[in-house]
């Protein structure tokens, strides 16, 4: 139990509410949507009482919750934020971090929440390709100094990047086993084959690590 004199200092009312999404967010993917307010309140710090002056009911939180894990602003963000001078295959392995993140959060989201929360209408189909298009052309813009290194045109290179993240991150296909963000970028521009001047890795001396 949580006593008052261990509580945060009060947070103005934006940060407050992002402070009980997020820690709602996090119980959610633990445990489930049947988090209970005091669970939440806990992990947030806060009073009990203090949910219901943000929120009406404890739905409405969890919901608000679930819809922040399928925001784009956090990821177009930090996509923007990446250093367009740094070296492509840097600047990729920075790209597919994030995205990784995102892919693993939302699929254990969905897991978690099974049918209850995100069957999918017309209009999340729409939603999901418009966000397609956006994280895209982020990845476009972050692709194009460095595009005449590569036999494709940026929006192929930028799908390419996507599927492989989430073919080599969805728990479901991976389990606990993701590929690392820099092998993914080493396969989507150089691929598994064994080039010139690379040492063939030892079956013997992997340690359970990626060997390519």
């Amino acid at each position: 139990m949580i006593l008052a004199s261990q509580r945060a200092a009060p947070l103005p009312p934006d940060e407050r509410r992002a402070a009980l999404i997020e820690s709602t967010l996090s119980l959610v993917l633990a445990h489930g949507p049947d988090v209970s307010t005091r669970q939440i309140a806990q992990a947030a710090g806060v009073a009990e009482g203090t949910i219901f002056r943000v929120f009406s009911t404890k739905d409405e939180l969890v919901n608000a919750a679930v819809a922040s894990a399928f925001d784009l602003s956090p990821l177009l963000r930090d996509l923007a934020a990446i250093d367009r001078a740094a070296p492509l295959p840097v600047r990729l392995v920075a790209a597919v971090e994030r995205l990784q993140q995102r892919t693993v959060r939302i699929f254990r989201l969905m897991d978690t929440l099974g049918c209850l929360r995100v069957t999918e209408t017309d209009r999340d189909r729409r939603d999901r390709s418009d966000q397609g298009v956006l994280i895209g052309q982020a990845l476009v813009d972050l692709i194009g100094p460095g595009s005449g290194q590569l036999r494709c045109e940026p929006h192929e290179a930028a799908r390419r990047l996507q599927l492989l993240t989430v073919a080599f991150s969805h728990p479901r296909f991976v389990e606990d086993d993701p590929l690392p963000p820099v092998e993914i970028v080493a396969t989507l521009l150089d691929g598994i084959r064994l080039r010139a001047g690379h040492d063939a890795p030892h079956p013997d001396s992997t340690n359970g690590e990626h060997p390519c």
